[in-house]
């Protein structure tokens, strides 16, 4: 099993828990996350973190692609990459439409189409084989749309980067897993159950089977945030995951539209999953948080004293999942995690 530090984005006030992460590395971690959605960007941090650290990976979970390019992530990834000796990952996702819309003021639209093409250009531009070409439903390069000059050309990166760069994305619908299992390295959940690998072995399955043959979980990771919370009162230590599911369920998004809303149904927490949008969205967000069941927190979560994480670990190491992106700001917990996992 493979551990991973998230670090995540900002709150009002901009800093990184470097001593928790020098640890992290220090203790065998495999990676250190950074994340954006409207505050503090991902590689910022990142760089910074790079720079203070030596070995251990550096990815983003997520850089949003409606913020940028594709050229421009492109850019920004081999410049990352190079910089910190080959250690960066790649990860992308869609955002969802209060942000895309409301922050970067641009369309939704298909989020699906546009990471099969997005991923396919960063492809194209890192192995630097031909000049970058693509006409496709979502992007025009060279651009010959309205107001073209018709002097754009198709170039080739100055840069030189790595071919094999992973690229991870983030999803958690079937045809987002099944995309990511097409063309992506990895996945990214918010959360899972690993009891519940039923979720992710038929989209992957069908997306391993487009690759004629190249791609199964031989070479393909799926990486979880999972939040950890170690301390010798299990009620104590759920209250935050507690918070955090209500407000994804919740409010992550509008009525009609909320993926982890219907995550959370498929999970198997339909009925629940709408009383807690319904009291959330009515302002009634410390009943919503109430109303997260204890055994949905446990199934995607570690919390509870050292004995109880490590009886629940059990089940990660049991699945298919290779890697855990672990939500902690407490440096004991991560020593207590490398030396339970590692």
């Amino acid at each position: 099993m493979r551990l991973g530090l998230l670090s995540g984005y900002s709150g009002a006030q901009m800093g990184l828990p470097m001593d928790t992460i020098l640890e992290a590395e220090h203790a065998g971690f495999d990676s250190v996350w950074t994340a954006e959605a409207y505050g503090s960007d991902a590689i910022t941090p990142l760089a910074w973190i790079g720079a203070m650290t030596k070995k251990i990976r550096l990815g983003t979970g997520i850089m949003q692609m409606p913020g940028r390019t594709p050229a421009m992530t492109a850019m920004t990834a081999m410049t990352i990459d190079a910089l910190s000796g080959g250690r960066f990952i790649l990860g992308i996702g869609p955002s969802g439409p209060q942000v895309v819309e409301g922050w970067h003021g641009v369309s939704y639209g298909k989020p699906l189409q546009r990471t099969r093409e997005y991923i396919e250009i960063v492809r194209t531009i890192l192995a630097r084989e031909v000049p970058v070409e693509h006409h496709g439903k979502e992007f025009d390069i060279p651009y010959t749309g309205p107001g073209a000059s018709g002097l754009g050309k198709p170039l080739k990166s100055i840069l030189h980067g790595r071919k094999d760069m992973p690229i991870y994305t983030a999803s958690i619908s079937p045809k987002g897993i099944a995309l990511a299992g097409e063309i992506a390295d990895g996945v990214i959940p918010v959360w899972m159950n690993p009891e519940r690998w039923d979720i992710y072995d038929a989209p992957l399955k069908e997306g391993f089977a487009k690759t004629g043959g190249k791609k199964s979980l031989n070479n393909f990771d799926v990486a979880p945030f999972v939040t950890c919370i170690m301390g010798p009162d299990v009620e104590k230590c759920r209250m935050p995951v507690k918070g955090m599911l209500a407000l994804y369920i919740g409010g992550m998004g509008a009525r009609a539209k909320n993926f982890y809303n219907d995550y959370a149904k498929r999970l198997g927490y339909e009925d629940v999953a709408g009383k807690i949008q319904d009291a959330f969205l009515a302002g009634k967000k410390a009943e919503a948080m109430a109303m997260v069941p204890d055994k949905l927190v446990d199934e995607v979560a570690l919390v509870g004293n050292r004995e109880r994480i490590a009886d629940r670990l059990k089940a990660w190491k049991a699945s298919p999942v290779k890697t855990m992106l672990i939500g902690t700001g407490d440096i004991n917990t991560v020593r207590a995690l490398a030396e339970i996992c590692l």
